[in-house]
């Protein structure tokens, strides 16, 4: 299949952020639509020593490849004061992401500034794996307590393809007994299925990691970015996946474990745990998504598939107040509308988008 290439660096340029009251009202901000603010994503990083065809695809992401530089990224105090003030927006969970997070140096003090600076919090952490085996025990040590792993296919030579960085299946599988041991349970398994290419792989996934405490997530092959070759013919509906399970392994839905939970859980009905359907594509949840994107250079961005964010550290670097960043915060949000999935079309799914690998997940 031919793939049309978008060379795009990541944007620069942030969009205004809307006019803001002096007297923000306290508490948790409503966008347009009713809906709060819970989760916070924060990318660490745009580097990934994957280049997986869906997200990072190496004929655009290369050797000649302009990431950010250092200097342009949030420091860990930087992103700690941001964390702290969004907390006080009503954020309750804060995921870790990238690129791939284990690339950033020092990525487990991060962890621990965090756990130091806002106990309670739900911290966890997306990573392909490759470096969890070495850092697990530092994580958990730093206080993480949640690690979420991306895992296309079991089979190697499917996992590498997938990957293109012909790194081996059995090296994420060891991170995540890894992760189970230093305390970091259950796992969470990401598979993104796409048809023809992983697809023939969904019952066997779920077979590995029945009866094990670990929750594989089946994601529908997204539109995210403009340069993974995304077409609807491409898309496995979570209907068909559930079908295919519930013939090898009867299961049933259940209920979420809180209001916006982007995954939908069923469980096997003999007892053997259970697992996750993303369906994006199929079957929209922006009525209910509560979640923020906090991107490497500091950019706010309320939808995975938005084209431009919000820069928060232009306000931060300038010496704004935190009170100032909270009224910030709760401009962007009030004035939030963002319901992509819902109006998905071809057309759409071709424009210029945010690189997932810029903003996480």
């Amino acid at each position: 299949m031919s793939r049309t290439v978008i060379p795009l660096a990541p944007a620069r340029r942030g969009l205004a952020i809307p006019a803001t009251a002096p007297d923000a009202p306290p508490g948790p901000p409503a966008d347009r639509r009713g809906r709060g603010l819970r989760d916070l994503r924060i990318s660490v990083t745009d580097r990934c020593n994957f280049r997986c065809t869906y997200c990072m695809p190496r004929e655009v992401f290369g050797a000649d490849y302009p990431f950010l530089p250092h200097a342009e990224l949030l420091s860990f105090e930087e992103i700690v004061r941001l964390a702290r003030v969004f907390h006080g927006k009503g954020i309750r969970k804060i995921r870790l992401t990238g690129g791939e997070p284990l690339l950033r140096r020092g990525i487990e003090d991060l962890v621990g500034m965090l756990a130091s600076e806002l106990p309670g919090v739900d911290l966890t952490l997306t990573t392909n794996g490759s470096a969890l085996k070495r850092k697990a025990a530092a994580l958990h040590g730093a206080g993480l307590r949640r690690v979420t792993v991306s895992l296309d296919s079991l089979d190697d030579a499917t996992f590498r393809a997938m990957n293109d960085a012909d790194f081996p299946v059995a090296k994420v599988l060891e991170g995540i007994d890894a992760a189970a041991a230093a305390g970091l349970a259950p796992v969470k398994i990401n598979m993104v299925v796409k048809r023809g290419t992983n697809d023939h792989e969904v019952v066997a996934m779920a077979r590995r990691f029945r009866g094990t405490g670990h929750i594989v997530r089946f994601i529908e092959f997204m539109d995210v970015g403009a340069t993974n070759g995304w077409r609807m013919d491409d898309v496995v509906p979570s209907a068909e996946i559930v079908r295919r399970i519930d013939a090898e392994f009867p299961c049933e839905p259940t209920n979420p474990n809180h209001y916006g939970e982007v995954a939908k859980r069923w469980r096997y009905r003999d007892g053997q745990g259970e697992f996750g359907i993303i369906s994006s594509v199929t079957q929209a949840f922006c009525s209910s998504c509560n979640r923020a994107r906090l991107s490497t250079d500091g950019h706010l961005y309320t939808c995975l598939f938005a084209a431009e964010g919000y820069d928060l550290k232009s306000i931060l670097r300038g010496g704004a107040s935190d009170e100032a960043l909270e009224r910030a915060i709760a401009a962007v949000w009030g004035s939030r509308e963002d319901r992509y999935s819902e109006i998905r079309t071809e057309e759409t799914a071709r424009a210029r988008k945010v690189e997932m690998s810029f903003i996480g997940g």
